[in-house]
């Protein structure tokens, strides 16, 4: 085998065979090759940037083999397996001293082919006690109400386990957000089970760090409960137990299961919850139930308890005591609940794919109230709803979307959100087509949103930019800047995009885990791939990865696979490093001095990043053209040159004439010939 190898300045023969015949014949062919070949390789000795291509065009770069859980395509492999986790929850909500109270009786499967000799759990709230991790770690200027201003934390008063058919107390001990039980004899692989119950109790925060709290309204209290209850860690093929600490900035990562969950409050409260109501005659006055059947078949929005009635007892089957609320949501990986006597209802049906209906519904306080604000909610969930499904070719997998207001500004959770009292318009709109995309990110793709938040907040972030140009007629479309939005964010110096959440510089998160991730994801689906091989490959991976455990690799070499396209270069360089970019047109030469013979126009890349590149060309005859180059005339270097066949003198050449790339220099994208004044 012939390689001719370039290096800058060099030109080397590699010749994989030792036998003297075939040295002496393909010495001649090399010289031959070499004569031809020299003056073109010239034009890329001439380089004056500063890029390395070698850096970005890494085959080293993702190339790990596949396993039998991970295939190399970036599809699950034929032995891959996830442990699961289903839940029987209990709580009483104590609205006047903002406490609940609560039972957790855990289901988990082993399904790894370990023994499992202990098992960890979350305890989120713990947080909120003064001396965690992240009251600690929080800083000075970073969030209003952080958590080492409340005391609070569980109050655990029993863990027990059930193993082998035997019930006993568990030895158990709690370190910050983190429970760890040491079981008698370990779990068995593949199959084995363990039941865990376990009692507590916790002061409910006011204005807590965005996940829970609650806060007055003009007609009471309103609570929005998510990570209220100890749940299980993961145990996964890549590092075991996943233990990182909460802090408050990385969300959750967490296995799939059933929930079947009660919560018992008073008897004028109205309660919103994951998955379906079980026992609506119990908790709903037949008015309430009728209004309900009507929403489900309207594609207007149907008030189910209207403003005026909040304060009206009658929207109550009974009216002193208490009432329980009785909720199942299946194969999900949370459940979260909303509760206030403040609340309005209305509600409407979404239609999904293949004739699949589900239930949209809004809660809210009547200050909320009207067409600017809530009044707008429900249609605002129903049209993300059926946009997505219909996107991503994933239906939306609950029988009801629910978006509740509170103090949260913006919280998911699966089949409900919480979203702020004080959103309106725009603002409501941006909120809840952001959280309900949640669903598909990382409800349904379970990614680990500790360690890479943008894996579930970029990705959202980047498809609620085509719900926003969906929604309405674009009603509140605006014009997509990545190029502007990726240079703001270059140009500060931050980290990159694989940073955990809770590492990332205070003020920086939304940058990093939202905004660069998203506007990246934009800029390779507009101007890499074109928006139908994107979404083609996009689609793949949630189809690839619903319900289950996607790593950043995973995701990539889908993304490659699918596509059918080498993107090795573009993760790297944008989620790996900060790297700029910084293109520029150098100069325009003629063929034998005749412009109507051909040009020659170089370009350069004078920063380590890349990108394909659009070339605009204006003659001085009127006549306009692109040329489209690909990412790969940087392969081998900084600097390009290509034939174009003017038939007239060139009046300007302009690199990415539309400014769809992030260029951190875009003073030198355009050559105009030098004037010459007599």
């Amino acid at each position: 085998m012939l390689v001719i190898c370039e290096k800058p300045g060099t030109y080397g023969l590699l010749l994989i065979n030792s036998k003297y015949r075939i040295m002496k014949y393909y010495r001649s062919l090399y010289l031959s090759i070499l004569i031809i070949a020299l003056p073109l390789v010239a034009l890329h000795a001439q380089e004056n940037s500063n890029y390395n291509p070698h850096k970005v065009f890494d085959p080293t770069f993702l190339n790990q083999p596949g396993t039998a859980y991970r295939s190399g395509s970036g599809a699950p492999g034929p032995d891959y397996w996830q442990n699961s986790a289903s839940y029987k929850l209990s709580a009483i909500l104590h609205p006047d001293q903002n406490i609940l109270s609560g039972k957790d009786e855990i289901t988990y499967t082993n399904n790894s082919p370990n023994k499992l000799p202990y098992v960890w759990l979350h305890l989120e709230q713990n947080l909120y006690k003064p001396k965690s991790k992240g009251a600690l770690t929080n800083p000075a200027s970073g969030r209003p109400y952080g958590p080492d201003e409340f005391d609070g934390g569980y109050n655990i008063k029993s863990v027990r386990i059930e193993q082998n058919g035997k019930m006993m107390k568990a030895d158990y001990a709690i370190y910050d957000t983190h429970m760890q039980i040491k079981l008698p004899a370990p779990m068995k692989p593949k199959g084995g089970k363990l039941k865990i119950i376990i009692e507590y109790s916790y002061k409910i925060p006011q204005n807590g760090v965005d996940i829970s709290g609650w806060e007055h309204s003009h007609n009471g209290k309103i609570f929005q409960m998510g990570q209220w209850y100890p749940r299980m860690c993961v145990y996964d093929n890549i590092i075991g137990w996943d233990n990182l600490p909460f802090l408050g900035a990385g969300e959750f990562y967490l296995d799939y299961g059933n929930f079947d969950f009660k919560i018992t409050v008073p008897w004028n409260f109205l309660v919103f919850g994951s998955g379906e109501l079980q026992n609506p005659t119990q908790v709903l006055t037949k008015t309430e139930r009728d209004r309900l059947a009507k929403a489900r078949r309207s594609d207007k929005t149907v008030f189910i308890r209207k403003p005026d009635e909040v304060n009206d007892s009658n929207t109550r089957p009974v009216h002193s005591g208490e009432l329980t609320w009785h909720f199942i949501i299946h194969n999900a990986r949370d459940a979260a609940w909303a509760a206030s006597k403040a609340y309005a209802w209305d509600a409407a049906r979404a239609d999904l794919p293949h004739g699949k209906t589900a239930l949209a519904q809004s809660a809210y306080p009547v200050e909320s109230a009207g067409h600017d604000a809530w009044g707008r909610a429900t249609q605002y969930l129903k049209k993300s709803i059926e946009f997505y499904s219909r996107q991503w070719g994933f239906n939306y997998p609950y029988p009801v979307a629910t978006n509740t207001a509170g103090f949260v500004d913006g919280m998911e959770y699966p089949s409900i959100v919480f979203c702020s009292t004080k959103s309106k318009k725009r603002g409501l709109w941006g909120v809840t087509t952001h959280e309900i995309g949640h669903t598909w990110f990382p409800m349904i793709v379970g990614s680990n949103e500790r360690k890479y938040a943008w894996m579930d907040e970029g990705f959202n972030t980047f498809q609620n930019i085509l719900s926003t140009q969906n929604f309405d007629n674009g009603e509140y479309k605006a014009h997509n800047d990545s190029a502007r939005t990726l240079v703001h964010v270059m140009m500060r110096n931050t980290e990159p995009i694989m940073t955990y959440a809770d590492a990332i510089k205070n003020g920086y998160l939304g940058y990093l885990a939202y905004d660069k991730p998203a506007q990246v994801l934009y800029m390779l689906r507009q101007y890499v791939l074109g928006p139908k091989r994107f979404d083609y490959a996009f689609s793949t991976y949630v189809h690839r990865w619903a319900y289950k455990h996607p790593r950043p690799e995973d995701f990539f070499r889908t993304m490659n696979d699918a596509s059918g396209e080498d993107l090795n270069w573009f993760w790297k360089e944008w989620f790996y490093k900060t790297w700029k970019l910084d293109q520029a047109v150098k100069n325009v030469t003629y063929i034998h001095q005749d412009p109507s013979k051909g040009s020659l126009i170089t370009i350069t890349n004078n920063d380590q990043a890349v990108m394909p590149t659009t070339v605009e060309i204006y003659e001085s005859n009127g006549k306009k053209d692109l040329v489209h180059l690909p990412v790969e005339i940087w392969q081998r270097g900084g600097t390009w040159t290509f034939r174009y066949h003017s038939t007239s003198k060139i009046d300007s050449v302009t690199i990415d004439p539309d400014k769809v790339l992030p260029d951190v220099n875009p003073d030198n994208n355009t050559w105009k010939p030098v004037t010459v004044h007599e």
